[in-house]
């Protein structure tokens, strides 16, 4: 494996490049740019809280797009280890042929059908309920985007190092304001102020488990609502009812399997950050649960949102399968009343 690693970590991030080439422009140009500069730090090898010359990140932002220019229209390519080649998205064929030496790979589709690639050292194999979780740790080959989680079938990838940069990210978009927030009271749970590694190192242990268990959510989830769920995002693309629809999958994830092992577990911690990453149509759609949330702040008792969660599930279940049926009813007209049927029914 030695020998044809390099060629091997090439074709992965040349794929990579294809796939930024076709997708970095979905970004709004400020998500862009934070998410190039910390796609810099990765690959130049800079540290945590180390600062970025201007320069030479401007230097490197134009000669990245310059190469994007040359690759948009080619193909992956595929992938050759020990003499046999295969598909970029067979990735368990391909992890068939790693695991043994050491290495994970996957080559998935995420939000939008936007294709991810990453090649990483194994850092462990877990079995939970059926299912293969790889859990990696440095990452030799990567994307712009480089989701810290994803599930293909009954494996779920969870990227260690992804995961910690995304805390990084978090952590200094708080330090800009510092505000009284559930992200402040997350990380006010370690020591960034004086150990920046180890409290990284902390958090990203403690919330990688959360990642797993969301990441849970969404197989089983997906075992529920069955194929006709992906046939109707597919006819929802890039619209507002495919935003409302996923936030009601992913309260639906986190109702079967996060929630109640959060609450099970009583980490202060991981209840903030949770509540942290709850925005944008995910928080429209559920308000009550900031509101139990803040019933546990300030009674520190878990019961409103004990009550809550076996509530939800039963709720975004229903409401999940009556998108279905509008689907099956509407076809490609169903959009609005997909969004009509969602907001009336918020929880």
């Amino acid at each position: 494996m030695d020998a044809s690693f390099q060629s091997l970590r090439e074709t992965v991030q040349n794929n990579c490049h294809i796939a930024d080439a076709r997708h970095a422009s979905d970004y709004t140009m400020c998500v862009y740019l934070l998410k190039m500069r910390e796609y810099f730090r990765w690959e130049q090898g800079y540290p945590y809280g180390a600062s970025i010359p201007g320069a030479e990140v401007g230097e490197w932002l134009m000669t990245r797009e310059a190469l994007w220019e040359g690759l948009e229209d080619r193909p992956y390519q595929d992938l050759v280890i020990d003499r046999q080649r295969l598909p970029p998205f067979e990735s368990d064929r391909v992890n068939a042929l790693l695991l043994d030496h050491g290495l994970v790979y996957s080559g998935g589709l995420g939000h939008n059908s936007r294709p991810h690639f990453f090649l990483a050292d194994l850092e462990r194999v877990e079995s939970q309920d059926g299912f293969h979780i790889l859990i990696s740790g440095r990452e030799h080959a990567r994307d712009l985007t480089a989701p810290p989680a994803m599930s293909q079938g009954n494996t779920i990838y969870v990227r260690r190092e992804s995961f910690r940069r995304m805390l990084w990210e978090k952590l200094e978009e708080w330090r800009w304001h510092k505000n009284d927030n559930p992200m402040g009271r997350a990380i006010a749970s370690y020591d960034f102020d004086h150990d920046l590694e180890r409290a990284l190192d902390q958090m990203t242990d403690n919330e990688v488990d959360v990642v797993v268990l969301h990441e849970l959510g969404e197989v089983m989830a997906g075992r529920q609502l069955g194929s006709q769920w992906q046939d109707m995002l597919s006819n929802l693309s890039r619209s507002r009812s495919e935003i409302m629809a996923r936030a009601v999958r992913d309260h639906l994830a986190d109702a079967l399997s996060t929630l109640p092992a959060l609450l099970e577990r009583r980490q202060a911690g991981s209840l903030h950050f949770y509540m942290a990453n709850l925005n944008g149509m995910r928080q429209e759609i559920f308000p009550s649960l900031r509101a139990a949330y803040e019933d546990w702040r300030n009674s520190g008792r878990l019961d409103a949102l004990q009550k809550l969660v076996a509530t939800a599930r039963s709720h975004w279940m229903g409401l999940a399968e009556g998108l279905l049926e509008l689907h099956r009813r509407h076809g490609q007209q169903a959009a609005p009343h997909m969004e009509a049927l969602i907001d009336r029914h918020h929880l």
